[in-house]
Order: C-alpha cells, then structure tokens, then sequence
C-alpha cells in the first residue's frame, strides 16, 4: 500500500492556523474536531464508527510541526493508510487525547470555519470529483427503481453505490408517495410508491456533497416542485462573495411567500447554508453571522411538502458551479442554471 501523501494545499492551510495563533498570542493548537483533522489532514478518516467522535487529535505548532495523538489500537493503520507528513504518538487505547491549558479548535471555532470555507486547488478538484461520483450513484440506482421498491432497499442500494465509489454515506433518506410531506424521511419498510424522493450525502476525503432528486412513474411534478426551484434560483443570485447569510436567509424568507409557498414556509424546514467538511458548516439560522467567501462551497435545501430541491455547488464571484451533477439526469433551464427535475419511468 501506498504511504499517505500530503497535498500541495497543506502549507496553505498552515499558514491560516499560523495566523489564528498570531492573532491568539499562542503557539499551538489543539484540534479535536472531524472537520478540522479532516480539513488539515488530507481528508483523513477520523473515527471508526460512521459518524463516531475522532480517534486521534493533533496538535499544530507555529512552526508548522504537527504532532498526531492517537490511541494505540489505531495509531498504525493511521500511519500506513491515512495520515502522512505528521509525527504519530500512540496513547493507550483507553487514553486521553487531549492536552491541558492548550488552545483548542472549540476556542477558535469561527476561526477555523472561516479558515476552511476558502476552498484550495486540490479540495476544489476533490469536491468535482466526488459531487459527479454521487450524482452517478443516485441516477444508477434510481435508474432501477420501480413502485415496489421499499424505501429501505432503496436506501440500502444508495449505501452500495456510495461505498463503492470510495466514499462514506453520511445521509441517507427516502421518502415514497405516503411519506412526501416528511422533511428528514428516515428510509421504512414502506413501498416507494408513484412518486418518491433520495437524499444522499456522500463524504470522501472529508467532503461532503448533498443531493436530493425525485423519481416518479406517470406523476406529474406538483406546483410546489417548480416553486422550489424558482427560491433556490434566488438563493443561488446573490450567494456571491461578500454577501452575509443572514441576508440570504432573510432572502430565501421573502421567497417562499413570492413564489407562493406561504409566509412561514421557510420555518417547517431548515434550509442548508454552507458545506465542506460538515454537512452544513454552520445550518444557516436567524441571526447567523458570516459572509460568504469566494470559492466556497453551500448546500441550499428549499424544502415544501412533496417538493425539495438541493445539490452541493461553489460560490464563485461570477457564477455557481454545482457540483453534483449527472449529464444523464433530465434538467430543465430555470435562470441559465440546468436543474433537476422527475426522472419519469412511466
């Protein structure tokens, strides 16, 4: 097996903890978080358990050292098939990884937020690859999708193709014809029915891309389907550098109600915000702070009963790039962007 190797794009990100620390009157820090190991470390796998707490720390010094802490049951895979360029030092398997009257990454928590929205050249070619592999898994599989296919064996089959593609399912959720009006639709053993909803969010490399897309068979796509679309497209006009989300927030608010979604259609769902190494880096809220960053990745989800709209893109400064995408899938054109629509099987 091939060593872990470090990307071109460490020594980037170095340089933002240095200044942090600067900023901090410190020097080091200590990094506990899956996204922030995950970021630093080449998109290394942190726990063992699929969404389990980290098994490993490290410590970042202002010289750029990086010293892994690991428990010692893990500290040789970690070595050989994940973390390259860092120090390794092996606790005991029932340790501590932490180190007392040290900076941590909780301190500095929009700090490094900030440090990782910009995305560098080796994430961003990352990202495309695997917002393209997740496209394909969904279409191959929903491809193969009939009436009486359960939600479980669709979930189930969406799990395969993820795996497969050498990555890790952080979400997985169904939602057949009886279950349309559930916003997190945790897969049943119910039939998927005439008209049925995937959400996937596939990670690899520490990424995350989300995508949800409708299969249907004969069903026309309701109103509120074409009326998601139309506030996402919204969204995605004034998600550019420089914009602050509470105002995006306040914008997609004003959208639901234009687009005929009632008032406080925005309050039955949450709707994304910022992606990378979590799912949503933070879930944009009331009264969020931050400001978009140029290169940086969103996962915007307009959410109605029976309808949902949602692929991982780049906020560049001109255009959005989105991500998740699968030529064979049917689009159609809303403001010059292609965007999904049913794939009918009828």
């Amino acid at each position: 097996m091939t060593p872990p190797q470090t990307t071109a794009d460490r020594p980037r990100k170095l340089e933002r903890i240095a200044r942090i620390l600067d900023d901090r009157g410190t020097d080091r820090i200590l990094l506990t978080q899956p996204e922030n190991l995950a970021w630093l470390l080449d998109g290394a796998r942190t726990g063992v358990p699929l969404g389990g707490p980290p098994v490993f720390s490290a410590t970042v010094h202002r010289d750029g050292e990086i010293v892994v802490t690991a428990l010692a049951n893990e500290a040789e895979r970690l070595a050989t098939e994940e973390i390259g360029g860092a120090r390794i030092r092996a606790v005991d398997w029932f340790g501590d990884l932490g180190s007392p009257d040290v900076l941590t990454d909780a301190d500095v928590a929009d700090d490094l937020r900030d440090a990782r929205a910009r995305l560098l050249p080796v994430e961003r070619e990352r990202y495309t690859a695997l917002g393209r592999d997740m496209a394909r898994a969904m279409t191959t599989v929903l491809r193969e999708a009939h009436p009486e296919t359960t939600e479980r064996d669709l979930a189930a089959a969406l799990a395969f193709a993820v795996i497969a593609a050498g990555a890790e399912p952080a979400v997985l959720l169904v939602a057949g014809s009886a279950r349309g009006s559930v916003p997190h639709p945790l897969p049943t053993d119910a039939p998927i029915g005439r008209r049925a909803l995937a959400v996937l969010t596939g990670r690899r490399h520490g990424l995350h891309a989300s995508l949800s897309r409708w299969v249907s068979f004969g069903e026309a796509e309701p109103d509120a389907q074409r009326a998601v679309r139309e506030v996402e497209a919204d969204v995605f006009a004034v998600t550019r550098p420089g914009a602050a989300l509470a105002d995006i927030l306040d914008g997609i608010r004003a959208g639901y109600a234009r687009h005929g979604l009632g008032e406080d259609g925005w309050l039955r769902h949450h709707q994304g915000g910022p992606a990378g190494y979590a799912g949503r880096d933070p879930k944009v809220s009331p009264g969020v702070a931050g400001r978009v960053s140029a290169g940086q990745a969103f996962a915007w989800n307009p959410w109605a009963p029976g309808a949902k709209i949602e692929d991982t893109v780049i906020a560049d400064a001109d255009r959005i790039d989105v991500l998740t995408v699968d030529p064979a899938w049917p689009t159609v054109d809303v403001r010059g962007l292609a965007r999904p629509i049913d794939l009918d099987l009828s």
